[in-house]
């Protein structure tokens, strides 16, 4: 961790952490730790929120410090962003980021732009989380139970439950210094993984039916509608998750979602497993990511993007 970014977040009387948009568990569990672990230093933090956290989520502890941003917010004497690779991805809040008199980016995607005053990218790291429990052993903060669990459900949802190709030998040793704090792994786990609404489930019945080979059985497509999602009574962020569905079959290289936002714009995300690169496809339509995972914004009807997409994809398979 660059000494600067040490001594600036030690050195700040107040902070406001930033996580992307459609934020996920390695977003909300850094934002949460570092957040309750500045807390804990004696400073005052605030994370800024695009949207409501996902329910998946709303077990970690530390959501008393998430909350939207408004014109009659203090500005902070720090700005952090945590795990967003461009500023795109901070939504709304973009304007407010770069109020702050510094503002520091850290993340773990290779597509990183670098955008803040001084930014950490390693992307080396399996996930976000990891920098951060990094991150609080240079800060010389203790890691206690509270911060540990929202550590270890970052780590575990961005790496598949430590399953994707990210996972290193230090990811496990990182998770068990934050095992030894006293962790209910079952307990998480169980919130995580094990925690479907019916409404969720029957708009991944929905995905199934809809899922399209193309390339031979080698690239899996899900395209879902506004209305599929609305149908099924299930909110956007059920569909996390959905693109894992057609990685699943044994034939398939790479796995696409295409999920309307509106009307002539749709969010992609992107999945492979052995050799395509899919950050390179979502870059070609400026978004990012990782090697094996990465996702974009792309205009145009339905299925306008799927083509685009298929043919973008095409010739890695």
């Amino acid at each position: 961790m660059e000494k600067e970014i040490v001594k600036l977040i030690s050195d700040a009387g107040s902070v406001a952490i930033y996580p992307h948009v459609s934020a996920d568990g390695d977003a909300i569990g850094s934002s949460l730790a570092l957040g309750m672990a500045l807390r804990n230093a004696g400073k005052r933090v605030e994370i800024f929120i695009e949207e409501d956290i996902p329910t998946v989520y709303r077990f970690l502890p530390g959501l008393e410090l998430a909350g939207f941003h408004n014109e009659e917010d203090e500005t902070a004497d720090l700005n952090i962003a945590l795990d967003t690779g461009d500023v795109g991805r901070l939504g709304s809040r973009a304007e407010f980021f770069f109020k702050a008199p510094c503002s520091i980016n850290i993340d773990h995607h290779i597509t990183n732009t670098k955008y803040a005053h001084l930014n950490f990218v390693d992307a080396l790291s399996a996930s976000t989380g990891e920098i951060i429990y990094s991150l609080l052993l240079e800060l010389n903060i203790p890691i206690n139970t509270d911060i540990a669990v929202c550590l270890y459900t970052a780590i575990a949802t961005d790496t598949g439950g430590f399953q994707y190709q990210n996972t290193t030998a230090d990811t496990h040793r990182i998770v068990a210094e934050l095992l030894s704090t006293g962790i209910n792994v079952g307990e998480v786990s169980q919130r995580i993984y094990d925690n479907t609404t019916y409404e969720k489930l029957k708009l991944n019945a929905r995905a199934i039916n809809l899922l399209e080979l193309y390339e031979n059985a080698k690239l899996a497509v899900v395209t879902l509608s506004l209305e599929d999602i609305q149908s099924t009574g299930a909110k956007e962020e059920d569909c996390d998750g959905i693109v894992n569905i057609g990685r699943s079959i044994e034939s398939v290289e790479v796995s696409v979602l295409i999920k309307e936002r509106s009307k002539n714009e749709a969010r992609i995300n992107l999945r492979s497993k052995t050799y395509v690169d899919v950050s390179e496809v979502a870059a070609a339509f400026d978004g990012g990511g990782h090697t094996r995972a990465a996702g974009c914004t792309v205009n145009g009807s339905l299925e306008e993007v799927k083509g685009k997409i298929i043919e973008a994809i095409k010739d890695k398979l």
